[in-house]
């Protein structure tokens, strides 16, 4: 059975997250892009990275959790090349 990656494995993810939020809440991130776009007539945070693990991305899922924040949609986009 092939897998896309490991729960230990670094990876990519796009998060679009509803509203404009402040660079630097995802600091633990490398490479972060945070770009703010409108669709729909609607304000969305997008931020794209690399986080080190699935525990990670998990942490980042609940900091978005505990701030209050709609979350829209997670998606995979690249495993690390370098693992």
């Amino acid at each position: 059975m092939k897998t896309f990656l490991s729960v230990t494995d670094p990876a990519t993810y796009r998060i679009r997250i509803s509203g404009r939020v402040d660079n630097g809440w995802a600091d633990f991130m490398t490479d972060v892009q945070n770009t703010v776009s409108q669709e729909e007539g609607a304000t969305l945070t997008v931020v794209t990275g690399t986080v080190p693990d699935q525990a990670a991305l998990f942490g980042l899922l609940l900091r978005i959790r505990d701030l209050g924040l709609a979350l829209v949609s997670v998606e995979y986009l690249s495993k690390n090349p370098a693992t």
